[in-house]
């Protein structure tokens, strides 16, 4: 039953991904259960193993067991128990996954894994296994304070203000779920077993793409808290109706001369302190008062809709009141109501964020008692035929991802980031540009005429110009289609179907291909082509709600919708793949950035207080996060860069393009046999539409699209 009380048809049954794959989650890490979820939605069959507990006050999986548990086996272990300990040894040796948090794990638990020769063994950390803070039990919230997350979230006048959710956690789980998949892959093709590190510190870094190129360019000062404005852009920002929040954002001049028709004020947009966006940033506070004046007369609703048929970015601050209140959620059946046999009572738990035509995600209901399935968890582990032992040879020559080629129509940082980390894991992939560019080629700061946020965004890709606009561009789509395994983009839901390529044109042209389209809505949507700007997801997710400042919906600092859109994208891709190798046929995935981010609020819904984080106090120069000796600073993002941590883990680097040095970014998870290798900045524009042009199968009649 979804949130809204109505039945739908059952979807129909698709083998599961990862049919036949068994995980054993030791791990008591929120991040190490949320990848065993991910998993579980694929299909998998996961042990959920309780009975632990965690040194240090740092939440747990068991915080939130409705949730974490859902869809999973449960097996109590009692500690010191010997014919436990044997039970988990058997499973562990049966295991083709086995989940870690060796930073909070119980001795015990850690030394399960031992057994597991042939398994993907992937601990989630807060540090990773290098570094001076390795080893170092550290929340969710301290990994905030550390990465320069808490610094750059709240009000500019204002103490920073944490984010009251296990955040990073669910991105470090997300990139888990993607790294296990790949690490599977090489096993089957190549009989090669490695194991996966995830930091959560590592995956925080690179949630802050927004912030990091000023900051490497030299240009950031050490306060970067907006609020809920934006740095180049105003309105932007929430304001507040007669009955609750709206965000509106408003990105050039011309939206700004509609607003003030609108709301009566149009002498303004001709206002030379008004007129240009840079005027606007600068009377940033007259803008918002102009704009809240009118607003604060109106509903929400109406808001909206007058805001929305004048085709400007905005959307109601979705409410989180025992899960997120939104139609669209309910729409794309992101909430369901099933019953925890724990407490007895009725319970809301996501959906799956994995929407795909053929092998889609599975909505993870059923919540087990504790220790109820000792019987079948005991028949899995004398039944599974152990893990082959392989590996101890030397390791593939390539990634996971060789011999598979990506084409991107990408723009931004959403779809960037997923082909960017397929590409660090081997892929050739063809980032399609239109004789223009994309417009954040442009963004400063800019070296040799060309954005810094750009170049380290899209390293590791060909550049292919492509004018859609035009047959011939149409037809040399067709050709890069058919000689793909992989098309991903983020472009507006029906754009590229207007110019002849729906999902099942695509299909026709090309059965086996992956078809993955991330949109703020979903291409399945009430809202079909609304605009989704990464702060409208936040509002329309619940995820702004959650956080708050004097009652005022607050975004997170860094583009959070992004990110996790990004490293969801970058697991479905590699799951439709694995699909893909296995029954032949390719398929359309349809991923939605509100579902992603109202999933990640999971923790904060039936009510659930959750662990509020430390408060956060000033000292000298810092903010500290906590008391005591649990005191951690909210480090400035320029001051992370040059951290220890950071540079021990080599988070970023220099490197040289035409006589000019780029900083370029890692990608946040680590393959330990086979890494992830970020090693050129991204091309001048049209560098490779010749050479890849060569490549293409020859044009024939079939390629001509009227």
């Amino acid at each position: 039953m979804a949130a809204d009380g109505t039945e739908a048809p059952a979807p129909a049954r698709h083998r599961g991904v990862l049919e036949g794959v068994t995980v054993l989650e030791l791990g008591v890490r929120i991040g190490a259960s949320v990848a065993g979820s991910m998993l579980a939605q694929l299909g998998a069959t996961v042990v959920f193993v309780e009975g632990a507990t965690a040194s240090g006050g740092v939440a747990t999986k068991f915080s939130c067991r409705p949730q974490f548990a859902a869809g999973k086996l449960s097996l109590l272990r009692e500690s010191g128990s010997e014919t436990d300990r044997r039970l988990l040894a058997e499973l562990a040796a049966a295991a083709d996954v086995v989940l870690l948090s060796s930073d909070l794990d119980p001795q015990d638990i850690r030394g399960c894994s031992g057994a597991a020769a042939g398994a993907v063994v992937c601990d989630i950390t807060a540090f990773g296994s290098s570094g001076p803070l390795a080893g170092r039990p550290c929340s969710d919230a301290q990994i905030q304070a550390l990465s320069g997350i808490l610094g750059c979230t709240g009000m500019p006048t204002r103490a920073p203000t944490p984010i009251p959710l296990p955040l990073v956690e669910h991105m470090a789980g997300l990139y888990a779920a993607g790294a296990v998949l790949c690490a599977l892959r090489q096993r089957r093709t190549e009989g090669f077993t490695q194991g996966v590190e995830i930091s959560l510190y590592d995956v925080a870094f690179a949630a802050m793409t927004s912030f990091l190129a000023p900051a490497l360019d030299g240009q950031l000062q050490d306060s970067s808290r907006v609020g809920n404005r934006h740095t180049m852009a105003a309105p932007w920002n929430v304001y507040r109706a007669v009955d609750g929040w709206i965000l509106l954002c408003a990105g050039s001049d011309e939206q700004w001369r509609r607003i003030c028709r609108l709301i009566g004020h149009a002498a303004l947009a001709d206002d030379p302190a008004y007129a240009k966006n840079a005027d606007r940033v600068v009377h940033v506070e007259q803008v918002d008062a102009v704009v809240q004046s009118w607003v604060e007369r109106h509903g929400v609703e109406e808001c909206v809709r007058r805001f929305g048929e004048l085709g400007l970015p905005c959307g109601p601050v979705a409410r989180v009141d025992g899960y997120p209140r939104e139609a669209n959620l309910a729409h794309r059946r992101m909430v369901h109501e099933t019953h925890d046999p724990l407490t007895g009572a009725r319970v809301m738990v996501p959906g799956s964020v994995f929407r795909m035509s053929r092998s889609g995600g599975q909505a993870l209901l059923r919540i087990p008692l504790p220790d109820a399935d000792r019987a079948e968890i005991a028949r899995l582990a004398r039944a599974s035929p152990a893990s082959p032992a392989i590996g101890a040879g030397s390791p593939p020559a390539k990634g996971p991802l060789a011999g598979i080629r990506v084409l991107e129509i990408g723009h931004y940082t959403t779809v960037p980031i997923a082909a960017r980390t397929l590409a660090s894991l081997g892929a050739e992939v063809i980032k399609i540009e239109p004789p223009e560019g994309e417009a954040v080629r442009r963004w400063p700061p800019m070296r040799c005429g060309q954005g810094v946020f750009f170049t380290f965004q899209n390293s590791d890709k060909k550049s292919v110009c492509v004018d859609l606009g035009t047959q011939e561009g149409r037809v040399l789509l067709t050709r890069l289609i058919a000689s793909a395994d992989i098309l991903v983009e983020n472009l507006r839901p029906g754009a590229l179907a207007r110019k002849g390529f729906s999902p099942m044109e695509v299909e026709r042209i090309n059965p086996r291909l992956v078809y993955c389209s991330i949109s703020g809505f979903g291409a399945d949507s009430l809202y079909p082509g609304r605009a989704a700007f990464d702060t409208v997801i936040q509002a329309m997710s619940g995820l702004m709600d959650v956080t708050r400042v004097d009652g005022m919906p607050m975004k997170t600092g860094p583009s959070s919708a992004d990110v996790m859109g990004a490293a969801c994208g970058f697991a479905a891709i590699v799951a439709a793949l694995e699909y893909r190798d296995v029954c032949g046929l390719g398929q359309y995935v349809d991923l939605s950035m509100q579902d992603i981010a109202a999933w990640a609020t999971q923790t904060a819904w039936n009510g659930a207080p959750g662990q509020p984080p430390p408060p956060v106090a000033e000292s000298g120069k810092h903010h500290l996060l906590g008391e005591g000796a649990d005191a951690v600073p909210a480090l400035a993002v320029r001051e992370v860069l040059h951290a220890a941590q950071t540079l021990a883990r080599g988070l970023w680097f220099w490197t040289e393009m035409n006589g000019a040095s780029f900083p370029l970014l890692a990608v946040p998870l680590r393959l330990l046999g086979v890494p992830a290798i970020v090693k050129e900045p991204a091309p001048p524009l049209g560098r490779d539409t010749e050479e890849v042009e060569r490549t293409l199968p020859v044009p024939a009649a079939a390629f001509v699209q009227e």
